[in-house]
């Protein structure tokens, strides 16, 4: 079984949205099983679901927001537990992309999608 990564993702460039260089003091904290490879490790999330959670972080305190990482439907999500945290964020496509520093993931929230590299990674 997979031990629990904690996983930073930082807004990365993203130009149509205003981002061109991207910002750094935005993104996610992930608390989540990975395989080797660098996968989500499903089987063990599903052991460990309520240790897997979620801090979206930005300099506006009104965007801090804490939830958890959810699957449903084969697709992988944040879900929030306040109505003022806004409604569950895809983390498109997760299921087939590694988390590796340097990686990228596109998170879609408030119908917005935006790519988020991994900066950093460490067990806990």
């Amino acid at each position: 079984m997979s031990g629990l990564t904690r996983i930073i993702l930082r807004l990365a460039r993203n130009p149509e949205a205003g981002y061109p260089e991207g910002d750094g003091r935005q993104g996610y904290v992930l608390v989540a099983p990975l395989r080797s490879d660098g996968h989500l490790d499903l089987e063990a999330w599903k052991s460990h679901r309520t240790q897997c959670t979620v801090r979206r972080f930005s300099p506006d305190p009104a965007e801090f927001a804490d939830g958890w990482l959810s699957h449903k439907g084969g697709r992988w999500r944040v879900h929030y537990d306040e109505e003022g945290e806004g409604p569950d964020e895809a983390l498109d496509h997760l299921a087939d992309h590694r988390l590796f520093i340097g990686d990228y993931v596109t998170i879609t929230r408030r119908g917005q999608s935006l790519v988020y590299q991994v900066a950093e990674e460490m067990d806990d």
